[in-house]
């Protein structure tokens, strides 16, 4: 892991990260300014290596503990060993059409989507959990079951990095489709926009955890989608139908505002109740609120 010095904070930074060239890259960088983050950077000459360490967890024995890492850092790591796997992951990512938006100088919907979920599989490979990636649209794009193998990565980062969006949503029924697929119960992580009839939607989470997964949601949306602050005429199009609709936005702001609370609230309330974590990220927030949040989940799990 690279000494990241007090400049960790521009690697969580959507516009900054989204400048540099390969997947792997930006989700390295992702991960280790995270780490800097919560080791209080910069590092004093030592790094965790995520393949070796994890963080103690309450119930750990104590005969495993590094304390060697412990009188650099004071901080109380366990020591991993080659084949321990502590999680089952499955990393699901909507590439519709609608994902392919950005205003103004923000990062479209899917080049933040698929940073957040390259970030997940570097951090969780290097952790030998196992991991898999799926991507749909209006149907199922790509499934790579879940491993353990740290040569998965180029693998599923090939795929995040090659995809574009196309074709319509069918949100629900891809989500139901994978969660037949899904054999062995575990961590299910889903990044979209959730822009689909969202009673159906919210019935195929639940499908998730009728299976006993664990689910983690982040509904990614552009700034504008949240605040609709255009601020002059525009016409609107649909990135999947093409249809068009010209209007003022500022005579529609407030109802427009008032929708998308109520539409972004009821899918909270409905996860609540069926006790899936819910985060809505907007694409100019930093990459360590998704991170800290999935940490917080993957303590829970183990």
């Amino acid at each position: 892991m690279q000494e990241l010095g007090l400049d960790y904070r521009k690697y969580l930074n959507p516009s900054t990260v989204s400048k540099l060239n390969s997947l792997e890259l930006k989700a390295r960088l992702v991960v280790e300014g995270f780490i800097a983050g919560l080791h209080k950077s910069p590092y004093h000459g030592f790094s965790v290596e995520f393949s070796e360490h994890r963080p103690y967890m309450q119930g750990d024995s104590l005969k495993n503990i590094d304390w060697k890492v412990y009188g650099k850092t004071e901080k109380f790591f366990i020591k991993q060993f080659e084949e321990e796997t502590n999680l089952i992951c499955n990393v699901i990512v909507d590439v519709s059409k609608s994902m392919d938006f950005s205003y103004d100088k923000n990062i479209k919907k899917l080049e933040y989507a698929s940073i957040l979920a390259a970030s997940f599989i570097y951090l969780m490979l290097n952790q030998r959990d196992a991991v898999g990636l799926t991507l749909f649209s209006d149907k199922l794009e790509t499934y790579f079951p879940p491993k353990s193998n740290r040569g998965y990565l180029s693998e599923l980062l090939r795929s995040l990095s090659t995809t574009n969006a196309a074709s319509t949503t069918q949100t629900a029924s891809c989500l139901s489709e994978i969660a037949e697929r899904i054999k062995r119960r575990g961590l299910v992580i889903i990044i979209s926009d959730f822009f689909d009839d969202v009673n159906s939607v919210l019935k195929a989470l639940k499908h998730f955890r009728y299976k006993k997964n664990e689910v983690v949601v982040f509904q990614v949306l552009d700034p504008v989608e949240i605040n609709f602050s255009f601020g002059r005429d525009a016409i609107f199009k649909d990135l999947e139908t093409a249809e068009e609709m010209t209007t003022q936005p500022h005579q529609i702001q407030k109802a427009y505002r008032q929708a998308m609370k109520e539409f972004t609230e009821h899918i909270k309330q409905e996860c609540l109740n069926s006790n899936i974590e819910y985060n809505l990220l907007d694409t100019s927030t930093p990459f360590d609120k998704a991170l800290i949040n999935y940490f917080k989940k993957r303590s829970r799990l183990m």
